[in-house]
């Protein structure tokens, strides 16, 4: 490991304040295959964290440390590490681009202050672009723009920033311009300094020469800059009437960047092409200047779980102590390692913290500085830092850790339902033990995997995001826990709904000599907007119904909404009200009411126009022209809604929403019709009602096997 010493005793020596301005907890994300790992090299070779760039394609990427990984040529796991630049400390998160892994951007977004957010210039705005881009939105997480592989045949800068406003509506403002493009990319032009520079390459990119702009694009880049002071003092009435007197100075330009890019209302973009080592350098001063601090952001906020209150914690070590857990792994030698960002307080070895969310104590035994899989262990860590903790023992993603005299609750993280799901059997029944033990931690590191018992044929049953993150999961319980298991075939993960509303009534009684049981109870079952999932609401009045039964009802309807009426999968997108009932002073009870309830619920059901519900993907298809209509022949087959077909580069972009049933073994009859020069991606959109036709046939093909 490469230690800085200078550079980490001059910031070792500054104020806690001091030290939090210079702090940046950045992610970087990007759809898969438009080089955020490769990025992330060049920043730690560039920052000296480590001595030789790792290539993604060789298996050797530093941030791809999984056997798996370098096997696949893809990022599973997201990776932590921190480096410096110019008295910066950089703690940088690389985050996976397949749709399948989408819960580690999800929860590294949760916990991060900023984002560089890379597209592929050829590529543009791809799906799993606009997926990472809508989940910044939901965290309100202030981003910079790389646009990569400026040195590829079809690479466009311009197409690209057109992409990013249309598709993803967002303010891309450029601060540089390309040099050249595809082959004759050289270099870019700084639009704040007016300058050009030329990246050489017989440096591995550390060398760059400052020029005066070509000749030829004076003119753009005149008219960009113009574009670039425009933006900025849009949203500045100061800087406005500066910019009208006197004009902006260098410093007035990278504070009113920085504001605007603190405030979301521009995305700064930048270009280059980190394979050919070019442009990382800009890309981490943009880091510095733009990105925010963890001061810049506003403070914490929680619930004391004592008082119910709302309480805010502020980024200092005085605070008292808030983290959050935003991610799990099983180390074998140490058990469970914990990764957590800090908001308040210090988090030191040997402390003793309360965990808020579970409501148990537990003691830190170590505090670690991670480097992808590699580890500094270190005394403590402050207000605004990312770190990993062993000891906790009783602690999952999403949990809180906090002061035991000072708790407080955070707000979790949320995660996306499986949609895919299959059977899996150990090899041995000498296995069977150590499979469930697998799949726990497993489960408890990905929170969008999960495992259960089939009630039915007594399968074990693995659920997950698509196809890859099975296989991944099935490849790592043989590798990391010697469990090697029979695997059954993929299945889609249905759901069930309702299409209007009815009224259920349930009178249960029953007498067994002694006290009996007696429960009535009135249900207004009607269907909810697509996503909204499920609701209860109680509507009795003037007490019919004891308020002390009210929860058994609820739970009641919870229970008979796992299993639907159609097929059996679980019922979504309905809202259902207590509107009437009664009881008797002796002999009713929490277990009547929860009977009587179930019983309503599945009767309302099957009055309620039960349709059955599929995953529909977004998918996207890059054909060959010459392939276009023998690729929309087969997508029509497969029941596929086409959205839209654009040119891009010098091939062409079909998008459709295609039910996940008929896209099994896509990828062969793809290859097999545009003779392997095709490439698809998909992700998962919406649940959608199945035909009826296709309903009938779903639902008789199920009936056939029990």
């Amino acid at each position: 490991m490469i230690v800085e010493t200078k550079s980490r005793n001059r910031i070792e020596n500054l104020s806690s304040d001091l030290v939090l301005t210079r702090t940046r907890n950045i992610g970087i994300m990007a759809h898969i295959d438009a080089g955020k790992t490769t990025v992330t090299e060049r920043i730690l070779y560039y920052t000296g964290r480590v001595r030789r760039m790792g290539e993604v394609h060789d298996g050797a990427a530093t941030m791809d440390w999984m056997e798996l990984e370098q096997e696949r040529g893809i990022t599973i796991t997201s990776a932590a590490t921190t480096c410096k630049w110019k008295g910066h400390r950089i703690n940088i998160i690389d985050t996976p681009g397949h749709v399948d892994f989408t819960v580690e951007v999800e929860r590294s977004l949760r916990v991060l202050d900023g984002a560089i957010a890379v597209f592929c210039a050829v590529g543009g705005v791809q799906p799993q672009s606009e997926t990472v881009w809508r989940q910044a939105d939901k965290y309100g997480v202030p981003r910079i723009a790389f646009v990569n592989k400026m040195d590829r045949p079809g690479a466009d800068f311009f197409r690209t920033i057109e992409m990013m406003r249309d598709r993803l509506g967002a303010n891309a403002v450029p601060i540089q311009l390309p040099i050249g493009e595809e082959r004759d990319f050289k270099g870019v032009i700084d639009l704040i300094n007016m300058k050009g520079l030329i990246w050489n390459e017989d440096s591995l990119g550390e060398d760059y020469e400052e020029i005066e702009i070509p000749d030829e694009m004076l003119d753009i880049a005149e008219e960009y800059r113009e574009r670039l002071l425009e933006a900025i003092v849009e949203f500045d009435d100061d800087a406005m009437i500066k910019y009208l007197d006197e004009g902006l100075t260098y410093d007035d330009i990278i504070e009113g960047i920085r504001n605007a890019t603190l405030n979301s209302n521009i995305v700064p973009v930048l270009c280059g092409a980190a394979l050919r080592n070019k442009g990382i350098q800009k890309l981490l001063d943009a880091v510095t200047e733009f990105m925010p601090s963890p001061l810049d952001i506003p403070p914490v906020e929680g619930v004391n779980p004592n008082t119910g209150k709302t309480e805010l914690r502020f980024a200092n070590d005085e605070e008292p102590l808030s983290a959050l857990v935003f991610k799990i792994v099983f180390d074998p030698h140490m058990g469970k390692l914990a990764y957590v960002r800090v908001y308040s307080g210090r988090l030191s070895a040997k402390d003793i913290t309360y965990n808020a969310t579970r409501k148990s104590k537990d003691r830190i035994e170590h505090v670690l500085k991670m480097h992808a899989n590699k580890r500094e262990e270190v005394d403590s860590v402050g207000a605004g830092d990312i770190a990993g903790v062993i000891g906790l023992k009783n602690v999952g993603t999403g949990d809180t850790i906090c002061s035991i005299q000072r708790p407080i609750l955070l707000e979790s993280i949320s995660f996306p339902e499986p949609v895919i799901f299959m059977a899996v059997e150990p090899k041995t029944s000498a296995d069977q033990e150590k499979m469930i033990t697998a799949l726990s931690r497993l489960a408890d590191e990905d929170p969008t995997f999960k495992f259960g018992t089939d009630r039915d044929s007594g399968q074990t049953i693995i659920s997950g995001m698509g196809e890859v993150h099975l296989e991944v999961m099935v490849d790592r319980m043989s590798r990391e826990f010697d469990v090697s298991v029979n695997v059954g075939k993929p299945q889609v993960a249905y759901r069930e709904s309702i299409t209007k509303t009815v009224i259920s009534e349930n009178r249960f009684v029953k007498q067994t000599g002694g006290k009996g049981q007696y429960a009535h109870v009135v249900l207004r079952l009607y269907p909810l907007e697509k996503g909204k999932g499920f609701e209860f609401v109680d509507e009795t009045k003037g007490g019919v119904i004891p308020a002390q039964f009210i929860p058994a009802v609820e739970k009641g309807v919870k229970e008979a909404i796992s299993i639907g009426v159609l097929a059996g999968y679980p019922i979504v997108d309905v809202g259902v009200a207590l509107c009437d009932g009664s009881a008797h002073e002796v002999d009713s009870s929490d277990l009547a009411f929860s009977i009587s309830a179930s019983m309503a619920f599945r009767d309302g059901i099957k009055k309620a126009g039960p349709v059955l519900m599929e995953p529909i993907m977004d998918v996207e298809v890059t054909v060959p022209e010459m392939y276009l209509g023998e690729v929309i022949g087969d997508l029509n087959s497969r029941r596929a809604r086409i959205d839209r077909i654009e040119s891009r580069a010098s091939a062409q972009v079909v998008t459709a929403y295609v039910p996940l049933a008929e896209m099994f073994g896509y990828v062969s009859s793809l290859r097999s019709l545009t003779q392997g020069r095709a490439t698809y991606v998909m992700e998962f959109s919406h649940y959608d009602v199945v035909p009826e036709k296709v309903s009938s046939s779903i639902i008789s093909g199920i009936e056939g096997t029990v």
